[in-house]
């Protein structure tokens, strides 16, 4: 690897470690701002649409602007869009305005969303380039920034910093990475489109095509299904665990931090594994294990058994969405409309599954709701194959034609 890749690849890195640093930074201040806002836990559930609206937009959008201005711009936009986003969430708290607060998370998920698909395409050709393992690191860099940033946040709620400031900081912080960061990223990496001509990748015809690509929608059901598994736990676990096995709060959230460590492990690690032993024995093992873990939290009634059992959900979920996007990546012309593709898919999981959990929690307990969520990583074992480059690779052999 050249110097110019590895200073890109350590410049992806820190791109994916801002929003993982910026989302958990709001996360561990959410109740300081909730009471500065006095808002209840359904105006909470409304500031926090924002956000979902945002991740939407975005996502639906990033594809079609690789296409027309690559990926730098994009990832660009949506990287000053996060750093923008925290500080209108400061100033929504110190203003004690509810609404200022959701025009700031609604920045945030337009900017994670809207930079996605970009720094996953550029991450996928530095891959290739590279001949290495690369996207499930990112994402572990997204991992590790989570993990940062909430023990920041303890930090900072403990010794009652004002939610203003502490996120005054982290603007800071990450407006120092971007600026270094953004240097080593080159331009026109994604570009399909034109403004003078409609390349063919750009042209409806290819789109529809991407549309009916039946092995793009399996990948789309792998992502789909860990994504679930992943956006579940992030939602739920310290109420599964509370709720569902009597366990006490700080438990709870010790149980969710297990969790969010088994991520970063398995993320940090999981290039080693697929670069031995390829794409499909990895997500076959990490959905099996994701299945058990939640298997076990499910119908186990020791809360001891369960908590254990979340370290294998983790490193069950770790790998699922950036291996997915990688294969979409490499399936086909047109990278940037494939990982849009099955980026969305993974999106929808997240936005739409815990919500969907919860209305099913109300009725059924959290630990019943949890069976929906088993039942899809299940599925994802049989999806496993979908994710090896080789089986494209194989389907376009057996159709060429037979020399004569």
């Amino acid at each position: 690897m050249d110097l110019a890749t590895r200073r890109r690849r350590a410049a992806l890195f820190l791109l994916f470690l801002v929003p993982g640093l910026s989302i958990s930074s709001w996360v561990t201040r959410t109740p300081d701002i909730r009471d500065r806002l006095g808002a209840s836990t359904a105006e909470m559930g409304i500031i926090l649409f924002g956000l979902s609206v945002g991740s939407m937009i975005g996502i639906l959008g990033s594809g079609a602007m690789v296409a027309r201005f690559g990926t730098r711009p994009v990832m660009g936009a949506g990287t000053l869009l996060i750093i923008v986003s925290m500080a209108v969430v400061g100033g929504g708290a110190m203003l004690t305005s509810a609404p200022v607060v959701t025009a700031g998370l609604f920045l945030f998920g337009a900017g994670m969303g809207g930079g996605e698909v970009a720094v996953n395409v550029d991450g996928a050709e530095v891959e290739q380039i590279s001949g290495r393992t690369v996207l499930p690191t990112l994402h572990g860099f997204f991992s590790l920034g989570t993990v940062v940033g909430a023990a920041c946040g303890i930090v900072c709620t403990a010794a009652a910093v004002p939610v203003q400031w502490h996120l005054a900081a982290v603007v800071a912080v990450t407006a120092g990475m971007f600026a270094y960061a953004f240097r080593a990223i080159p331009g026109a990496v994604g570009k399909t489109r034109h403004p003078n001509r409609r390349s063919e990748s750009g042209s409806a015809s290819t789109r529809g095509t991407v549309w009916r690509d039946r092995r793009l929608l399996l990948i789309g059901g792998v992502i789909l299904a860990m994504a679930l598994a992943e956006g579940a736990a992030n939602d739920w676990l310290p109420l599964l665990m509370v709720d569902g096995h009597g366990t006490d709060p700080a438990l709870g959230s010790a149980v969710y931090t297990g969790f969010a460590a088994a991520m970063t492990i398995g993320r940090f690690g999981g290039g080693f594994f697929i670069d031995r032993f390829g794409r499909t024995p990895v997500v076959r093992a990490s959905a099996v294990s994701a299945t058990l873990g939640i298997a076990v939290v499910v119908f186990a009634d020791s809360a001891v058994l369960a908590g254990a059992a979340v370290l294998f959900w983790g490193m069950g979920a770790s790998l699922g969405f950036p291996v997915a996007l990688s294969a979409a990546g490499d399936s086909g012309p047109d990278a940037a409309a494939r990982v849009s593709l099955v980026a969305m898919i993974g999106y929808v999981a997240f936005l739409v599954g815990p919500p969907g959990l919860g209305f099913l929690g109300d009725h059924y307990g959290l630990r019943t709701a949890m069976i929906v969520v088993l039942a899809f990583t299940a599925v994802a074992i049989a999806l496993a194959p979908a994710v090896d480059a080789r089986s494209a690779t194989a389907t376009d052999d057996a159709d060429a034609p037979v020399p004569s």
